[in-house]
């Protein structure tokens, strides 16, 4: 591989530095995903990529090599598709709401899997919550396996799925910024293409971007605005949400008109016991579920398959987030961490 030229074309200043074709990223993401590049060319490589902003093209090869290199489960047996959360954001300033969403996946019999690094980088990462909650990291895939098949619901580290991708990302740590293994891991599928992926972003620019290789991956996907980096919709004002199925593009829920609102009944603090302790209270219909996730869990269950009818889908969620509250009869109440 030509490192030398590749970098002096993608690290020129402003539109002049041009895109690879998709054949030149898939082989410059092999030798970085394979630790082929040294450390002084990656950190450039990485920094330049960053700076220039990864093409649809350069995505679409990077997906490829990760794809070959990418350790897979087979899809647990349910009636209907598993969910993939990727967590490699965190809260900083807002609640971290993504375990909420697993949660009531899987109470609904929908297997879930989370994916993404052991530590925040400074932010309140998704594990840190679910560990609170009872749901903690899978030493190897055979035990996320079977967590999925008795629990419906499973953390896996990016090491144990790739670890090349897992080596890239903790580099953000010594680069300062995110590289382009952090774009890429929201592709990821760890069930090979049967999996219903959950993808967010905070540029428009860079949901577009997303929007397009999932279009041409032919892949089944959400898409919509994170909330500080973690595929959920914020509680504040809802984005708008799109479905996407072999290759159709749909819209299930536009962003929500009006200003970004206050949210009542969130807890005060935004740390892991706190947001755990809330979740808890959410899940046993003690504390209200914010209008934007119900929003979010009626467009995972109609991506799933769980219904194919979307009007279904939210009454479904509906049902299930609102009528769990103080005066709902004890017959229809659920256990916070447990399945029906």
């Amino acid at each position: 591989m030509r490192t030398m030229q590749i970098i002096k074309r993608i690290a020129q200043a402003g539109e002049s530095a041009r895109d690879l074709a998709e054949g030149e990223a898939h082989e410059l993401f092999a030798g970085m995903l394979d630790g082929g590049l040294p450390d002084l060319e990656l950190g450039a490589v990485l920094i330049a990529l960053h700076l220039k902003s990864e093409s649809g093209c350069e995505l679409l090869g990077f997906h490829r090599a990760l794809y070959e290199r990418l350790y897979t489960l087979p899809a647990p047996a349910a009636q209907a598709r598993p969910v993939v959360l990727p967590a490699y954001g965190g809260a900083r300033t807002e609640h971290n709401l993504l375990p909420l969403l697993g949660l009531l996946l899987r109470r609904l019999g929908v297997p879930v899997l989370f994916h993404g690094t052991l530590e925040g980088s400074g932010r309140l990462a998704s594990v840190y919550i679910l560990r609170e909650l009872g749901v903690l990291p899978s030493a190897s895939l055979r035990q996320a396996q079977a967590m999925l098949e008795q629990e419906r619901i499973v953390f896996v580290p990016t090491a144990a799925l790739c670890p090349g991708l897992a080596t890239l990302l903790v580099l953000r740590n010594r680069l300062g910024v995110r590289n382009s293994a952090h774009l890429v891991a929201k592709l990821l599928d760890p069930f090979g293409g049967d999996g219903v992926l959950v993808i967010g972003a905070s540029c428009p620019q860079t949901l577009d971007k997303l929007a397009g290789v999932v279009v041409d991956l032919g892949a089944s996907a959400l898409l919509l605005a994170s909330t500080e980096g973690e595929p959920f919709a914020s509680p504040r004002r809802r984005p708008r949400i799109e479905h996407f199925h072999q290759g159709v593009r749909q819209v299930l829920f536009e962003e929500e008109a009006g200003p970004v609102k206050p949210v009542a009944g969130l807890p005060a603090g935004i740390d892991a016991h706190a947001t755990a302790e809330w979740m808890r209270l959410a899940l046993a219909g003690e504390a209200p579920i914010p209008h934007p996730l119900v929003n979010q869990l009626a467009c995972c269950l109609y991506a799933c398959g769980y219904t194919d009818d979307m009007n279904q889908a939210k009454a479904i969620a509906a049902v299930e987030a609102g009528s769990l509250g103080p005066s709902a009869q004890n017959g229809g109440r659920r256990t916070a961490l447990h399945g029906a």
